[in-house]
Formats: C-alpha cells, structure tokens, sequence
C-alpha cells in the first residue's frame, strides 16, 4: 500500500491531498485520541487521529507506533455508547482488523463518523480509489499489468484450437451473453443454431463453455449456469450441446454434470422457472448435487467467525466451540470436495465434467478454479494463479462489486465468495508446503487489495463492464504493482523439480486437516506472545545463503585469478567444481528477482538457481608446451566473455532499475563483474572493498521491535534485511535496490538507506 504524507490542519477550503480527494473533502485533525488494546484495556495508546480522503490515521507519539485504515477497506462503524473518557467509535475492516478510537467530544465523534461513512461507500464505482491513485511513475508504470494475461493465450497453452475444440466468435460482441468474455472456446460438434438455442434456455445466457482442457486424456471441465428447466420444459440445442461436450472426448463415453447446489435449493428453484437438467431428457449423463450452501449462508457463516475472532480472553473451549457453530470450515470443506470429486472425475476416469451452480460466477468460479490448481501445476506457480483468477473470475463474470461491496449495493449481494477460494488454497498450500510458489503473503495481498480499490484488476462485475469504464487507461492493474514486489511474495520451499511440484494435488479432505487461518482472521492481534513467520523467516535464510554463495563464487574468481598470476594449477573443492559453470552469462543473464527487477518466470526458479549456479569458470594454469600466444587469445577471449556479460547487465538493470547500474562504458569495466576473476590488476583497496560489502551475519527477526528510523516491528509486520549490514529495516528503509561490489552475479540486492549511499559514494571514488 502505499504511504501518504501525514496531513496537517489546513485552513484552505480548497486545498487538496494527494490522490486527488474530492472537492468537498477538507482533511481532520483530532488530537487527544484514544486506541484501544484489545489486551490491555487500563493503557491504550494517546496520540492524533487524522481523516484524509483515502485513510484514517492514528499516530502514537510515545510509541511511534502509526494505524493506518483504508476507508475502502471499512466494513462498519458504530458508535458505542459514552463512557467517562469519551465517545468509543469502533471500525470493522474487511482485512479482520477491528480498531476502536475514544474521542473526548461527542462532536468530534460524531463528525468523523460520518464522514467515515460516507468515504467507505462511493455511491458510484467511478468514486473509488482506484480512479484517483496516480503513484510516482518510478514506481509503477500505467500500462504494466495490463496485458499480461490474455484468455486465448491461456487456452493455446492448453493446446487449443484443435480438431475437438475451437474457438467461437458468437460473443465477440457481447451479444449472446453479456457476463461472458468475447473468447469462448465450445466443441466443434456445436453449431451455431446449438449455441443460440443452449444460450437462451440457461440462465443469464450463460451456455455451457470450455473451462479447462487437459491435454493428456482430452477430459474437459465447462461451466455454465442452471437451465430454465422450471418443472418440464426441455430445449433440445441445450441437449445437443452437451452431447457435443461428450463426444468432444473420445477416452470416455458419458460425462458429469456437477450441480453445486443443495439438491434442496435446486428443487427450489424449479418453481422459479430454472432449477436442474432433467435424468429424461438428457442421455449419458451422470448428476451430482454436492452441496455448498448459497452466498447468504456464507455472509452469516463469516460474521458468526469475525465474533469468534473478536472475543476478549475466550477459553480454548469457547474459541473451538465459536468456530465450530460458525460453520465457517465446514463451508471451506464442502468447497474442497467438490472441487475434488471434479479433479478425480477428469483425473481417474477421464470423463468431461459440466459445472454450474445458479447463475454460475460464484460457487462455479470457486469449484473450476480449484479443480484447475489440483491438476494443473501451471495454476500453482506465480504467474500462472494470476492467469487462473483471470480466466475464472474476471473473464468469466465474478461480481466483484456487488460481491466485494465495493459500492452502495444491496447487503444481500455481498458475500465472501473470493475470500473461501483464497482460503481453500491456503489449505492446500498447508497440506502441500512445497508445491506452490507462492506464500501466504501473496494470498494476504491478493485478498487485501481486491477490498481496497486501489487498483483497477478487479473492479466491475464482468469484462464489458471493465471495457466500458476504460480501467485499463484510467486506472493501475494489480499485477503490475505485484510483479514490482515478487520476491515478497515467493515461497522458499518451493521447487521445480520436485515431484510434487509437478504432479497433481489430491488433498485429503477429513475435517481434521482443516485449519484456522490465524494470518487471515487474526493477523492484528499480536497478542502477549507473537510468533515470527515460519516463512519470512526461512525466506531470510535462503537470502543470506545466497548472498553468501555469491559471494563465495567472486572469492573463487580472484583466488583462481592469483594462482593463474603466480603460475599454480588452480585447486577447487569438489562442491565448487560440481557448481561450476565456464559461462558467467548464466549467472548475469538471469538475475535472482527483487522488488524492481522482477524475471519473467516471476521470480521463483530464479531464486533457486541463485544457489545451485555459481558461474565459476576452472582456469586452468600453462602446461608444458601451450604456446604463450594461446593464452593471450584465452585471457582476452574471457574478458570479453566478460565484458559482454557485463553489457547485458547493463540493459537488464537499466530496464528494472537504470539508476543503480554504471553510467558510463569505463565505470562498468572497472566493477568486479568486469571481468571478474581475470583481472591480473585487482588492488588491495578493492580486494578489501569487496571483502567489506557483503555482511556475513544477518541478525535474527526474534526480539526485533523497532527499525532504525524508530517504527515500530510488531509479528505481523514485514522485515528486510540490508544485504550489506545485515540489519533488519522496515519496508521505508530498504527501499534501494543495487549491485554490491562483493558479489559475483552484480544483481541489484535489498540495501538500507545508509549502505546505498557507502555504495555509491565508493562507486565514484573507484
């Protein structure tokens, strides 16, 4: 999220904060404020609460401790009767955060409450904040993110069209089904009379389309929404058209239709005019009711845990009772097993699978997205999770507005439709620790800005929706803002050649393997004993050991490079020879990924070849009867193998980064990585130089309460470390990212504010 500057009073009834604020908003300042903690009552926190047009503030004098609140991430506020010190005022944050702030005059309560309310819900989408954040350009350019994913690349690296499935262009205009992306893929077998005739007897015209299709046995998963079956009535193009689907599989000769409904609910609705496919007139196919209750249910089920989550000292006894009568995982169980018995159906018996719920884009978005992480590694992957949201949320109609509550809609449209799919895949990701590579942190962020507004990937309910209100000029995509933070978001357990990396997820669904997600619902109570994370933690290993591995390949180099001077056969240990690598473009050409210089593969393989590739080359001394002439040609052919790599270095930092690479061609060929190890010419000064950059004891995150510049760490905040010092800074401080001179490869790495300057200062003076 990013920061604005604190506001002062202001007596200018036109001034205007950053993010262009609306004209009517002046910004408030309250001193003598109140917060509350929840676990200690008799000492809350004195200090200023500020109102500006995007957050409410609270900073601690004593403490230096700030709140921050996104007004687009308010859920409620209520004004809790007075007591002696004040008038409470209590926020409840979509994010579970749960603030409440003592305002001495009523008045001052009173007036912040409404402006709260008012600023928490734009009456319109083109008032949220997505349509005001305009951030540094160097920090995020306006088309990054937008055109990363497209549906018909994600249906060609499926292997599609082919003889079985092809592409349609009976939407390309919105015409048949306005929820429905311009890109649907339906067997050949479907004519455009089945098409028509499908669409207008299933709901909202969502016919049935291709989800998911898996190369290896043909088997696919379609998704549509319920037919307006009502007690009899019959459409015979529906009917050719999931004949179509099933004989578009040749390894299987009847095929599923899965209702995710309660058969009860789907009975229901058949007085309605819709309900489900009738067993007589549909042949070869095979129903399944499976039972997730509807998105109604699921608003009582969150509210019933957020009060679970809000109890004041409960007994381990309340707490799993609390959560056992919320039903909340009993939800996230009946999720998972459909999402299961869809893979297994693909997967063991290789039939085609139709899913569909009611209108089919909240439980069938769940269902299909899940199935497609179960099978398909792809989905488990950076790059390819935010390829699955695309494809099965935003393309094909999640209401993230209405279900988000991004606006004034009705309360029985919203629902948390996307937060049980977030949290279905946590569950997996503890069931399958290093099979994603991605951690919690990227399921937090996701969560977290798909309430906030800030960005624009996820506003409006469908994609003509989108393409009406110009997002995609007018406002900033959130993956573009993610790619520029990848390394926060890579899980280091995660690895690429690991079998369970590439096989398929079949998790065991027993109630007992569900857990509580305490990073979600409970990530801003620290509590009396707060927990590092497990993963920051060994995420903070797997750098320093890199760092180091670095390091150790640059040391390599120049003690090679003296033997070489001194005419002795170069000895290296077996691990260092077994790392060995005669080509230093490996190393150069694929950079570990950080915060601005993010790979393509988003960032994680890059990590792990970042230990296993050293870039160390063997020289070899002069033997009897090598002519001098051939190692001249040998040291000048490896300089400028040097060089060479050095200049794609150049142009990778300068894309990802320019103001931290060398600005002239002689600054670049005096840095270590020119020529590294082959310079006969090394001084001490830069032997001690390089010695003294890189910092071979990084502190631990245990007992860490404060930064440098005196913010405070509590448990759930993120901790860096400077590669350089090895001292843990917040995200404020070690917000550079540049080449040290210890290490071999001469990526940009995390450094303090204090170290890029030693850096650059002795950039100049070498």
């Amino acid at each position: 999220m990013e920061h604005i500057r604190t506001p002062k009073r202001s007596n200018n009834k036109g001034a205007q904060k950053p993010h262009a604020p609306p004209d009517y908003f002046m910004p408030v300042q309250v001193e003598n404020v109140r917060l509350q903690d929840r676990f200690n009552t008799r000492k809350p926190a004195i200090g200023t609460l500020y109102l500006t047009a995007t957050h409410l503030i609270f900073v601690d004098p004593n403490s230096k401790r700030e709140t921050w609140v996104l007004h687009m991430h308010i859920e409620s506020v209520e004004k809790l009767p007075l007591s002696t010190v004040g008038s409470p005022l209590l926020i409840r944050c979509k994010t579970f955060q749960t603030v409440t702030f003592v305002i001495a005059k009523e008045r001052e309560c009173h007036d912040i409450f409404e402006s709260l309310i008012m600023l928490s819900r734009p009456a319109t989408i083109t008032e949220l904040y997505a349509f005001q954040y305009n951030p540094q350009a160097t920090l995020l350019d306006h088309e990054e993110g937008w055109n990363y994913f497209s549906l018909e690349a994600e249906f060609s690296r499926q292997g599609l069209p082919n003889n079985r499935w092809v592409h349609s262009p009976i939407n390309k205009d919105y015409q048949i089904c306005d929820t429905y992306p311009r890109t649907l893929f339906v067997p050949t077998g479907a004519t455009t009379p089945i098409l028509l005739g499908s669409s207008k007897f299933r709901s909202r015209g969502r016919l049935p389309v291709l989800s998911y299709y898996h190369k290896d046995n043909h088997a696919t998963i379609c998704r549509c929404s319920q037919p307006l079956s009502g007690f009899s009535a019959r459409c015979l193009e529906d009917e050719q058209m999931l004949q179509a689907i099933m004989r578009a599989n040749p390894n299987c000769n009847f095929m599923y239709v899965v209702d995710t409904r309660p058969k009860i609910n789907a009975m229901v609705n058949k007085a309605a005019g819709k309900g489900y496919e009738s067993t007589d007139f549909y042949s070869n196919i095979r129903f399944q009711f499976l039972g997730i209750e509807n998105i109604h249910v699921m608003r009582n089920s969150l509210d019933k845990l957020i009060e679970v989550c809000d109890l004041k000292n409960p007994s381990v006894g309340d707490f799993l009772s609390g959560l056992e009568n919320s039903s909340w995982l009993k939800h996230i169980k009946a999720i998972m097993d459909t999402s299961l018995f869809i893979a297994k159906a693909v997967l063991d018996e290789h039939a085609s699978v139709l899913v569909h719920c009611s209108d089919g884009w909240d439980r069938t978005a769940q269902t299909c997205s899940l199935a497609g992480v179960f099978l398909d590694p792809y989905y488990r992957t950076l790059q390819g999770f935010q390829a699955l949201i695309e494809k099965e949320w935003l393309d094909f109609g999640h209401k993230f507005t209405d279900r988000l509550g991004l606006t004034a809609v009705e309360e029985k449209e919203v629902s948390p439709v996307f937060t049980q799919f977030v949290e279905c895949v946590w569950q997996l990701t503890q069931q399958f620790p290093c099979a994603f590579q991605f951690n919690e942190s990227f399921l937090l962020t996701l969560h977290d800005h798909a309430y906030s507004c800030q960005f624009g990937t996820f506003l409006g309910n469908c994609q003509r929706e989108r393409e009406e209100l110009s997002l995609s000029s007018k406002t900033y995509s959130l993956w573009g803002y993610m790619r520029k933070n990848m390394s926060d978001y890579v899980n280091p357990l995660y690895s690429r050649e690991h079998p369970v990396t590439q096989g398929v997820l079949l998790p065991n669904t027993a109630p007992q393997n569900f857990k509580f997600w305490r990073g979600m619902y409970n990530r801003y109570e620290s509590g009396v004993h707060p927990r590092e994370s497990v993963t920051d933690t060994v995420s903070a290993m797997k750098d320093h050991s890199a760092s180091l591995e670095d390091h150790v390949r640059l040391l390599e180099k120049r003690i090679a490079g003296v033997k070489k001077l001194l005419g002795k056969d170069t000895v290296l240990s077996p691990d260092l020879q077994a790392k060995g690598d005669s080509n230093p473009e490996t190393v150069v050409n694929n950079p570990v990924p950080t915060k601005d210089s993010p790979s393509e593969d988003n960032g994680a393989n890059a990590v792990s070849d970042a230990s296993s590739e050293s870039g160390i080359e063997d020289v070899q001394s002069p033997v009897n009867g090598d002519s001098a002439s051939a190692e001249e040609n040998e040291e000048k052919n490896d300089k400028e193998d040097n060089l060479d790599s050095t200049n794609d270095l150049v142009e990778e930092a300068e894309a990802s980064e320019g103001q931290d690479v060398p600005e002239t061609k002689a600054e670049v060929d005096n840095s270590p990585s020119a020529g590294a190890g082959d310079s006969m010419d090394v001084s001490l000064n830069r032997l001690s130089l390089e010695m003294d950059s890189v910092a071979l004891e990084w502190k631990a995150f245990r007992n860490i309460r404060q930064c440098s510049c005196e913010t405070p760490l509590d448990a759930f905040n993120k901790k860096y470390h400077c590669w350089r010092c090895g001292d843990i800074f917040c995200t404020r401080c070690i917000d550079k990212q540049t080449p040290i001179p210890g290490h071999y490869s001469q990526r940009p790495v995390p450094v303090c504010r204090t170290c890029y300057k030693h850096l650059k200062l002795e950039s100049k003076l070498s």
